[in-house]
């Protein structure tokens, strides 16, 4: 056998290898799920992923193929005709350095989907505006880092599309059950490509001094402040990555058992398991949705007690 045959053999060996231990790990996470219905913490992985069943108010939010991270990112449908997302998810970049497109873009909107391939006209929702939060500064720094989608006619709900609650005023992360959160998307994986299905992952909500403390080692990396959080870091190969900004963390009220979305994932620092992903803090900004929405989520409150059974009832 010459070389060259022995190195492809060798490298085969190692690609099926890699392979293996991943299928492992993904079966090993398939079967830990908690008493409660809630993954297990210690096998969450977005980069390799875990299949997540519908998760009713995911949207994916789609600019176009040619940009960066894929033009998939996501979104949080938060009222019949709302979707929450990142303000920064609706400018066309074509790379890191990318300045143009100094306005946002009307985006694509799927809602009711668990893979990529299922994003067709059948399940598009019409949009009819964008809306970004007037603080928020495309280019110049990730503060409100926020937007809302308005589509053009209410959404018919299901047990697939449901909109998720947003927190009440003076609800306190530090009362959430487990200390953790949700969040699902179709990021990019192990193998550092775009998930062809939803993925989810159960993250540890971070101390903020610690988070704010990271990122204030490096003048290239944004700024944390008060109406953000973070989660992490993991002690696993776990993490959010390119593609899952814009999908809200969804977190649990220890006192009621309400689960409503925490927050929208805004960066991180390099999808390592442990760096910190950093978060826009929904409550901090519930005065500046409630005037663009005009009370459209009170619309939705009666579905809150079916809503809150099936949001997470993952499959074991």
């Amino acid at each position: 056998m010459n070389v060259i045959n022995k190195m492809w053999v060798s490298l085969t060996l190692l690609y099926l290898a890699a392979w293996a231990c991943l299928a492992q790990t993904e079966e090993r996470t398939r079967r830990s799920v908690s008493a409660s219905g809630l993954p297990s913490l210690r096998s969450r992985r977005m980069i390799g992923g875990t299949l997540a069943p519908h998760v009713p108010w995911q949207a994916m939010v789609y600019i176009a193929d040619s940009v960066l991270d894929g033009g998939y990112a996501g979104g949080a449908l938060i009222s019949e005709r709302w979707v929450l997302t990142a303000g920064r998810n609706l400018f066309v970049r074509k790379s890191r350095a990318d300045t143009q497109g100094k306005d946002p873009v009307l985006p694509k909107v799927y809602l009711g989907i668990t893979g990529r391939a299922e994003a067709d006209v059948s399940r598009e929702v019409a949009v009819m505006k964008v809306v970004l939060h007037p603080g928020f500064q495309n280019q110049s720094d990730w503060d409100n880092d926020l937007a809302l989608i308005q589509l053009k006619e209410p959404v018919v709900m299901s047990d697939k599309v449901t909109p998720i609650p947003l927190p009440e005023r003076g609800q306190d992360l530090a009362d959430t059950v487990g200390g953790s959160g949700v969040i699902t998307g179709w990021g990019w994986g192990i193998f550092l490509t775009p998930a062809t299905s939803l993925k989810h992952l159960v993250l540890p909500l971070a101390n903020h001094s610690d988070c704010m403390a990271e990122y204030e080692r490096s003048e290239l990396t944004p700024s944390v402040d008060d109406n953000m959080f973070c989660t992490g870091p993991t002690k696993y190969e776990e993490n959010v990555c390119f593609g899952d900004a814009g999908s809200a963390l969804a977190v649990t009220d220890a006192e009621n058992g309400h689960i409503y979305a925490a927050g929208i994932l805004s960066f991180d620092k390099s999808c390592k398991s442990y760096k910190y992903g950093v978060y826009m803090k929904i409550s901090s900004y519930l005065p500046w949705i409630h005037s663009v929405i005009r009370g459209d989520t009170e619309k939705s409150s009666a579905l809150r007690s079916d809503a809150m059974s099936k949001m997470y009832s993952w499959q074991s």
